[in-house]
């Protein structure tokens, strides 16, 4: 199988997102988790921007021995000095040169001609040449230059001793079919190909960039120049972790492999994600908080009979332990009853029937049932009692300049339907004295408590009341997203199990 190289430019190119300034030392703590990973070339820095950029790129280069620690220059000759002030204490140095390649910058940003910039070229890899022997070179623009105009412009750069050659996209102008064909065509135009490697640098501006690196490696190219989690300039960069899943779950169609160390992924994600302070979507490829997790009924129940119905991936090749079942209102009976397999209850058919009717209530009002969701539901069925009587509706109307108004239906012993409304000192005194109005059994209630079971602004609340009858106390729990309707169901519970003893 041939191998790819993986160039990561989070610390250079990825920095330049706007917001995503880096000191010194989070740029070793991103090379360090880059150098676990397993990339091969890091990309440290700009060392002609900055003193502390020459400072941050000298101190990785010093630190991180295993990985190429590559520098970027501008193709002129303190840019060229600078980058090999650097990085020639690593262990395997390379300076960038780069330089603008398509008329539009050549007329509008360098007022230069094509001679001009091709001789500059071969002239700063040249010098480049006589510190190191590990020379990139990138047209920049490729994909918006004549490609005739980039073949002269590579094989000027590879007599002058680039090793690398790299296409990039700058603008995320091309599309996979043409970016695809440039490739081919500097393969097969380019006379001295043969003594460089072919890099591919893709821009996110219309969402091809991975895309269009992996068009390139199918066509030839050989070194991949990416971003954790596709941070960078614009709309960003290739994504590193994509490419590397891309080529291994795809190993059939492309027999390409990687160094990388996939089970890192997650981690440098996170990190990256830390220090620079932009947060992961949650629906991003590989890393994203949804890309192992399953809400549709049917997806999770083909999940839970064999994973690879719906997930193409394992999450622990990534770094996450497993996927998730997201309870929700698509969800299932199957997922729901998976989940709690795996909380460890064991509910009855009958049991878990109702438990599945409260869950389907509460996922209605909820956008995601959590575990502690789910154990309220289970805590509720274990407490339940046959009902006499059954709360099917209740409607509160409250306010500062209302009356409180409640009307509840009831399901009576008989099977009938019985409702009725009053008026009460605040919601739940409505509530109550309307339910009294049907149920008609006297009772003092003694004790009123209410609790949140879970957190947010849709968390599930739990009453517990105690009613007095005859000297006898009588607890009732109820739980709901909606306090009111939480009071309701712990009195009628309460009231039942009153009615019961009463025979």
């Amino acid at each position: 199988m041939d191998r790819v190289t993986i160039f990561d430019t989070t610390l250079r190119d990825g920095e330049q997102a706007a917001g995503g300034l880096l000191n010194a030392r989070e740029k070793l703590d991103i090379a360090r988790q880059l150098d676990t990973l397993g990339v091969d070339v890091i990309e440290a820095g700009f060392p002609v921007n900055s003193a502390a950029e020459l400072e941050a790129v000298r101190l990785i280069a010093k630190e991180v021995r295993r990985p190429v620690i590559c520098a970027l220059s501008h193709a002129n000759a303190e840019a060229v000095d600078q980058a090999w002030e650097a990085v020639k204490n690593a262990a395997h140095p390379r300076i960038h040169i780069f330089l603008s390649a398509s008329d539009i910058h050549l007329m509008h940003q360098l007022k230069k001609n094509r001679e001009e910039i091709l001789e500059a070229s071969r002239a700063m890899v040249a010098r480049g040449k006589e510190y190191c022997q590990d020379i990139e070179f990138s047209p920049m623009d490729a994909s918006r230059t004549e490609p005739s105009y980039i073949y002269r412009i590579l094989e000027a750069v590879i007599d002058a001793g680039a090793t690398t050659v790299n296409i990039p996209d700058t603008v995320g102008y091309a599309v996979p079919s043409e970016y695809g064909e440039l490739i081919a065509g500097i393969l097969q135009n380019v006379r001295n190909i043969g003594k460089a490697v072919i890099s591919v640098h893709c821009h996110n501006d219309l969402g091809l960039a991975v895309a269009n690196s992996l068009e390139a490696v199918r066509l030839g190219a050989r070194q991949v120049e990416c971003t954790v989690n596709g941070i960078g300039e614009r709309a960003g960069n290739a994504s590193l972790e994509e490419i590397v899943m891309g080529l291994r779950t795809r190993k059939d169609f492309f027999n390409l492999g990687t160094g990388i160390d996939t089970t890192q992924i997650y981690k440098a994600s996170h990190l990256v994600s830390d220090l620079t302070g932009f947060p992961v979507q949650p629906n991003k490829a590989i890393v994203g908080a949804n890309a192992f997790r399953h809400m549709s009924g049917i997806h999770q129940d083909g999940v839970i009979k064999k994973a690879q119905t719906y997930e193409i991936m394992d999450p622990r090749d990534v770094g996450i332990p497993a996927s998730s079942l997201v309870l929700g209102k698509l969800s299932g009976k199957h997922g729901f009853s998976e989940r709690l397999a795996e909380l460890g209850y064991a509910l009855s058919e009958e049991a878990l029937a109702r438990a599945f009717q409260s869950f389907k209530e509460i996922a209605s009002k909820k956008k995601e049932v959590n575990d502690r969701d789910i154990e309220s539901i289970v805590a509720q069925e274990q407490r339940s009692v046959r009902e006499v009587y059954h709360l099917e509706h209740v409607e509160v109307v409250a306010g500062d300049h209302s009356i409180p108004t409640a009307t509840v239906r009831l399901l009576g012993p008989d099977g009938q339907s019985l409702a009725d409304a009053a008026l009460g000192t605040g919601p739940v005194d409505a509530v109550y004295k309307a339910i009294n109005r049907i149920v008609k059994v006297p009772n003092r209630l003694t004790e009123f408590t209410v609790k949140s079971i879970t957190e947010g602004i849709d968390a599930i609340g739990e009453v517990l009341i105690r009613i007095e009858s005859d000297g006898i106390t009588f607890t009732g729990r109820g739980a709901s997203t909606d306090i009111i309707v939480a009071c309701a169901k712990a009195y009628m519970n309460a009231l039942n199990r009153l009615l019961l003893a009463k025979g």
